[in-house]
């Protein structure tokens, strides 16, 4: 098992939203592992797209806002980068480079030619694309109907990003939208570090043209992100179907028959290029692989099983159930199996150590004693550097959750024995209760009640209560007395 000293860092991230969906209030600080807990309705949902969202605009939510990718587009959409320097511009960076490298300094953000630093962050408050990533993640033809329904409409909605690393502000937005726009402001820290000085710089920087493409993060260092949705198992029940269909109804005759064609929210479209376009991996073993080994074996009984049919051009998932010989489809196996196997893939084949991994509800059509071993797999993915965000009804997995952080105060005693059983710790762990008309707040961890939503304690108590009224009225009727001693 990978020690915590040896996975991928992330930075501290809150997001804030005002009038957001159902949201009236919240304030979420993004931990390794995040629990959205409460009432159905309540935006549990909606925040977990908007992080998607965030994600996917602003470089992997890492130490800077940028990928090589929009580097790349702002070659497309300026012209050639360097253009936006001089040669003046071009030995005053090497000179300084050099001069802070002999002085043992990074290479910071204020280090930049005033022009690329504007350039930047325009880059990073370009308000077209956050409004049509948020309609497309929400499959919405307008971000007002993200616009929370209430007394005050003419405020419209607010979004905001910080991210900050030892206590030191890295990057931020803010976003307003009122009607269908939405005005962005991004600030950027001074001082954030963009080559740290025991950095190699090799030769091919000193073209300018190289220059901002090794001093900015490349995509492979960020993190990906991605969302299992809640419709999870029917779609790996009937991918097939689905992608049969999408290759019929795109052609000119098949346009005819549906000219209002229905569309699939930004999630469920993501999830679904990932699962047509699967590709087995040459080698699943060590590390993430593992895990999906684990989660085989403890909880799915069998294997998951990847087949690529020369004839249909997407792949066949079947499952093969523990010591059978026979594979079954998705749509003839239980609905635990085709809930799991989307989890298993992706841990199999696509997720890796930096990524961000968001599940809705991943104790859909499980047993509580598999929701269990479930909230073992994601100490497991914590531990192993990937971050991990889910929403749930659960209060099995909230147990198994508080266990691991109970767990992990056992290991800080007795270090010796990290590998024997997966755990977490209070600072690792981020519970948010979502209710109706209120505030979103933090649910603490308590050493002798772990993570305990109160809502769950009152309607235990209150089926409690009229188990004890019932049988008591039972006993009155009948004259039983065994009733009462039951």
């Amino acid at each position: 098992m990978q020690k915590t000293k040896n996975r991928q860092q992330h930075p501290n991230i809150q997001i804030a939203v005002e009038d957001f969906g159902p949201i009236e209030k919240a304030e979420i600080d993004i931990r390794p592992l995040t629990v959205f807990v409460g009432e159905s309705n309540t935006g549990k949902t909606y925040f977990a797209a908007l992080i998607y969202a965030l994600h996917r605009i602003y470089g992997g939510l890492s130490r800077m806002p940028w990928s090589h990718s929009v580097i790349q587009k702002l070659y497309l959409r300026y012209g050639p980068l360097y253009s936006l320097f001089n040669s003046h511009d071009e030995e005053n960076i090497i000179e300084v480079i050099e001069k802070q490298r002999a002085a043992g300094s990074p290479f910071k953000f204020s280090d930049l030619p005033l022009q690329v630093r504007d350039q930047l962050h325009a880059d990073l408050a370009n308000h077209g694309v956050l409004r049509e990533e948020l309609k497309r993640c929400f499959d919405l033809k307008s971000t007002s109907n993200l616009i929370r329904f209430s007394s005050n409409l003419s405020n419209g909605m607010k979004i905001s990003l910080q991210v900050d690393e030892e206590n030191q502000s890295l990057w931020s937005i803010d976003a307003h939208g009122s009607g269908s726009s939405i005005a962005v402001k991004g600030y950027v820290n001074k001082d954030l570090v963009l080559q740290p000085n025991d950095e190699t710089i090799p030769e091919t920087v000193f073209r300018v043209e190289n220059l901002l493409n090794f001093l900015l993060p490349i995509e492979k260092e960020m993190g990906n992100s991605y969302y299992l949705p809640a419709a999870r198992s029917g779609i790996m029940q009937s991918h097939g179907v689905i992608a049969s269909s999408v290759v019929d109804h795109f052609t000119s005759a098949g346009l005819d028959h549906f000219p209002q064609i229905a569309t699939f929210s930004g999630m469920i479209v993501d999830f679904l290029k990932h699962i047509i376009n699967y590709k087995q991996p040459d080698r699943s073993s060590g590390g993430i692989a593992d895990i999906a080994k684990t989660l085989e074996r403890e909880v799915v009984r069998g294997e998951i099983e990847v087949r690529r049919p020369e004839a249909i051009g997407y792949p066949e998932f079947l499952y093969r159930p523990r010591e059978t010989a026979q594979a079954l489809r998705m749509s003839h196996s239980s609905s635990m199996v085709s809930e799991l196997a989307p989890l298993v893939l992706f841990l199999r084949g696509i997720i890796r150590s930096g990524d961000t991994l968001i599940i809705e509800e991943p104790e859909s059509h499980l047993h509580p004693g598999a929701q269990t071993k479930v909230a073992l797999t994601l100490a497991r993915l914590v531990r192993a550097g990937v971050r991990v965000i889910i929403t749930t009804h659960s209060d099995w997995l909230l147990e198994q959750i508080s266990n691991l952080v109970r767990e992990g105060e056992v290991m800080r005693r007795d270090a010796s024995q990290s590998d024997r059983v997966p755990w977490l710790t209070k600072d690792e762990v981020g519970a948010w209760l979502f209710r109706t008309d209120k505030p979103i707040e933090e649910i603490s961890f308590e050493h002798i009640a772990g993570i305990e939503p109160k809502e769950y304690g009152e309607v235990a108590e209150e089926l409690y209560n009229r188990s004890v009224d019932l049988r008591t009225q039972l006993e009155v009727a009948t004259g039983d007395t065994e009733i009462e001693q039951e």
